[in-house]
């Protein structure tokens, strides 16, 4: 992982508006930074068949698996890194210990949920769920951080609160699937937060599947009581491939830790968009899920919503980048 003093610097402030201190960053930092990001994106895009490919593993088994291995692969890098001891450290701090259990009790919500819908066959309502998360880390901003928003803004969350209810009327039910992922990541977003650059990529992943060890055990000792365990029972490339959850976990995780270090953040926002439009194609072109219109006219509302959320961060950058050039050409 690079020095933290290779990327461009980034503020974000109150209201939205994000500040991009570029500095003399070198164009090649750029380059692999765009690479880090739009790799880290399609490979989140490509989980559903990934997850598809390990039938007839469940859900529950398929999340157990994934917290066993993600940390035994998190465990394998910070012994081939040597950071064992400032792991540990953050492990006896009581505050960002409990912290991080609480965001693994979080990414472990959006996991099973997630792992549910798409072996459920309801790919489609688990991309929705990512589409409508931006706008959802907006609405969790006044709730907790009390932020005031731009008319602009709310005019975003309207038209995406207006989706989901004609989301809502045309299944003829809440899309809850959707709702628990998006309220999910951004409360997991939030409280990733609160621990800031204190605790990296793969320090915190290693703590929060650690919370979640004794969850992951639990649950396969229930599948294994009620329905039968499958790994190691299907075959030699099925066991590999439950054994590559922890990979297809961490290194996707990795690439955005080296991405978001190299890339201002509005490039990430617009590199974010990757992972559902792969997972919304993939759920609509190959499983052939149900499309009816009342559902693309949901779809639509929220791409609308995104539009104009994304186009308001992007000219709240520019008038960040202005103001800055302007103070820094003031200066004696």
């Amino acid at each position: 992982m690079p020095p933290a003093s290779d990327p461009a610097d980034i503020d974000v402030v109150t209201g939205g508006t994000v500040t991009v201190r570029t500095g003399a960053v070198p164009e090649r930092l750029n380059r692999s930074g765009l690479a880090y990001a739009v790799t880290a994106y399609v490979l989140w895009g490509m989980l559903p068949l990934y997850f598809l490919l390990v039938a007839p593993t469940g859900p529950f088994e398929l999340v157990a698996v994934r917290v066993i291995f993600s940390l035994l692969f998190c465990a394998l890098l910070l012994t081939v890194t040597r950071a064992w001891k400032p792991f540990f450290r953050l492990l006896v701090t009581p505050k960002i210990s409990f912290t991080m259990a609480l965001a693994g009790a979080l990414i472990f919500v959006n996991w099973q949920t997630y792992v549910f819908g798409v072996l459920n066959g309801q790919v489609v309502e688990a991309s929705l769920g990512y589409f409508i998360n931006p706008i959802v880390t907006v609405f969790l901003g006044v709730f907790f951080l009390r932020e005031r928003l731009r008319l602009i803004q709310w005019i975003s969350v309207g038209i995406s609160i207006l989706a989901v209810l004609v989301l809502a009327v045309g299944a003829g039910g809440v899309p809850w699937i959707a709702l628990i992922l998006a309220f999910s990541f951004g409360l997991y977003g939030y409280i990733k937060k609160r621990v800031g650059p204190r605790v990296d990529a793969v320090a915190g992943l290693t703590l929060e599947t650690t919370w979640l060890l004794p969850v992951a055990i639990l649950q396969l000792v229930f599948v294994g009581l009620t329905t039968g365990l499958t790994i190691g029972t299907v075959s030699p490339v099925h066991t590999a491939l439950l054994v590559g959850t922890g990979v297809i976990t961490a290194v996707p995780l990795l690439l955005f830790a080296a991405a978001s270090r190299r890339l201002p953040l509005v490039w990430m926002g617009f590199i974010q968009f990757f992972a559902p439009v792969i997972q919304f194609l993939f759920g609509v072109l190959v499983l052939h899920e149900e499309m009816p219109l009342e559902r693309w006219i949901g779809f639509a509302l929220v791409w609308l919503a995104l539009i104009v959320l994304t186009v308001d961060m992007a000219a709240g950058a520019r008038r960040s980048a202005v103001q800055r050039n302007k103070a820094a050409g003031t200066r004696p």
